[in-house]
Parts: C-alpha cells; sequence; structure tokens
C-alpha cells in the first residue's frame, strides 16, 4: 500500500459531500485539508447594564479567510449565535467579534494575539499594549 493512500474505491461524491461543498463555496470558506477539522459554536451576550441591542454581531477569522460572518438572534436564550464548521484543527487562529462593524473583546476567547498581516490588522482592537486579534486553539482529538 502506498503511504497516505486509502484502501477505500474512489467513487461519487455523497449527498453529504455535495452539500459541505455547496455550503463551503457559500460562505467563502477553505475545502477542509486531509487533516483534523472541528467545528465551534461561538455565541455573543450583551454585556451586563447594556440594554441597546447592536443591529448586527458577526465574526471573522483566519479560519473563513477574514470573510464576515453573522451571528443569530436568539431570543430565548438572550445571545447570538453562528456555528462555524470544517476548522482546520491542531492550530491557532486569530479571530474577531464585530458588533455594528466595529471589533469588541470576546470574553470566551482563548487569548489575545499580535495581528499579522493587513486583514488582521484591519480587524485588530487596540489595547494599551497596541493593537490585538483575539485568538482561538483549534485543538482536535
Amino acid at each position: 500500500m502506498i503511504p497516505g493512500s486509502s484502501d477505500k474505491p474512489q467513487g461519487k461524491a455523497t449527498p453529504l459531500m455535495r452539500e459541505q461543498r455547496v455550503t463551503l463555496a457559500r460562505s467563502g470558506a477553505a475545502p477542509p485539508s486531509q487533516g483534523a477539522v472541528f467545528s465551534k459554536v461561538l455565541r455573543y451576550r450583551l454585556p451586563d447594564g447594556q440594554t441597546d441591542e447592536p443591529a448586527t454581531v458577526e465574526v471573522a477569522g483566519s479560519f473563513n479567510n477574514w470573510q464576515r460572518v453573522p451571528l443569530q438572534r436568539d431570543g430565548k436564550l438572550d445571545s447570538w449565535h453562528a456555528t462555524i464548521h470544517h476548522i482546520p484543527g491542531n492550530k491557532t487562529h486569530h479571530y474577531m467579534l464585530l458588533i455594528d462593524g466595529k471589533p469588541t473583546m470576546d470574553p470566551a476567547s482563548d487569548g489575545m494575539a499580535v495581528p499579522h498581516g493587513a486583514q488582521e490588522e484591519r480587524y485588530a482592537l487596540d489595547t494599551a499594549r497596541g493593537p490585538r486579534v483575539l485568538m482561538m486553539f483549534a485543538m482536535t482529538k
């Protein structure tokens, strides 16, 4: 057997595989590589004491080529959420939560990092230590 090859027959794509490709094409996300991938639910809640709801809540990051993805309002949970699929695993991703188009801190982030490149600098938060983007550790089993 050739290393890296599979003993599974190479047949037609299954309906699920076709659906995944269509979803990725619409979202602008890169297709999953041969490596491990995972999905992540991102949530945003209004900070304590804030009552004015934003017009838009979005997320953009290195996991989807910095394309903005809107979070959907969930009245029952009083929050916004989006599930991001096919995130390449076993690496750190940079991202930013955007409230009405402005970068905002995400208390659920795994930390902050210095932005690298024009795309990340575009979405960076101004902090006392300089511009920063949020980090997400993408570990898979």
